[in-house]
């Protein structure tokens, strides 16, 4: 268990933990993102890609990758006293979707990450959360040498419902990537509210 600090003469908080999904296509900065904000060492499950998988690993656009996630990221981030959240990166490569199930199982919500050079790269993620009823955000990863568009029009090309965030940011830079995590956990708060909601007659 992790335990907050708490003031001379109160008892410890214990935290409420959350849990994550950090989601997108191959080399969208999935593994960076989960390491800007890791309070504590990521845990990273990464290969050196080879020749062998070159025919199934599309790198247009990301040509300088040279590792891959095969099973997961793993981090966590105290965003208050009494919220923790842990972050589990996903395998981007269709050959690893088989783990989503998986990593997918009592999480709160998701990031999509996007890159706006290679959009289509996201539909597969926005579709397994969206057929799961998972809240998910689309966090854009604005870097060097990505256009930038504005979210309505990143939302239009996803063809996404009106309710989901869609969020700018960069994933090396931990400040824009927390308002992210903020963004997700509140979202999620939402639909959480609404679905409890009564059905009117």
């Amino acid at each position: 268990m992790i335990f907050g600090r708490s003031e001379r003469g109160k008892p410890p908080v214990e935290p409420v933990t959350l849990k994550i999904l950090v989601a997108g296509g191959f080399g969208v900065g999935k593994t960076t993102l989960v390491g800007a904000v890791s309070e504590i060492k990521p845990l990273r499950t990464e290969e050196l890609l080879s020749e062998a998988g070159r025919p199934l690993d599309d790198i247009r656009g990301v040509e300088g990758k040279h590792t891959t996630t095969v099973a997961m990221d793993f981090g966590r981030i105290t965003l208050r006293e009494d919220l923790v959240l842990y972050l589990f990166g996903t395998p981007g490569q269709d050959r690893f979707w088989f783990l989503w199930d998986e990593l997918a199982t009592g999480a709160l919500g998701a990031v999509v990450l996007a890159d706006t050079r290679r959009l289509e790269d996201c539909f597969a993620a926005v579709d397994y959360f969206e057929r799961r009823s998972i809240p998910f955000v689309v966090g854009v990863n604005c870097f060097e040498g990505s256009s930038r568009y504005p979210a309505d029009a990143v939302r239009q090309a996803l063809d996404l419902d009106s309710d989901v965030p869609v969020l700018m940011c960069d994933a090396r830079e931990k400040e824009t990537v927390k308002e992210v995590l903020i963004g997700v956990v509140e979202h999620a708060m939402a639909v959480g509210a609404r679905r409890r909601q009564p059905a009117t007659t």
